[in-house]
């Protein structure tokens, strides 16, 4: 369960802190670029956390064949 549990933290992790700084750096301009900073943001965010565990598990795959 716990292994289920762990990348899904991570993605809602990194899209919140994505959500955080796009609504900022549209905050800087408008009301309505905030939103969509924000949508934005937690949208890469997540991205990012998902092509982290991808890479994680392809980097342990290829330690195990290696050693």
């Amino acid at each position: 369960m716990r292994e289920r549990l762990i990348p899904v933290l991570r993605r809602a992790r990194y899209a919140a802190i994505g959500a955080a700084v796009g609504a900022a750096i549209g905050g800087l301009f408008d009301r309505n670029a905030a939103s969509t900073g924000g949508a934005i943001g937690g949208f890469v965010g997540a991205l990012i956390a998902d092509t982290r565990g991808t890479a994680s598990n392809y980097l342990e795959d290829v330690k195990e064949r290696t050693g």
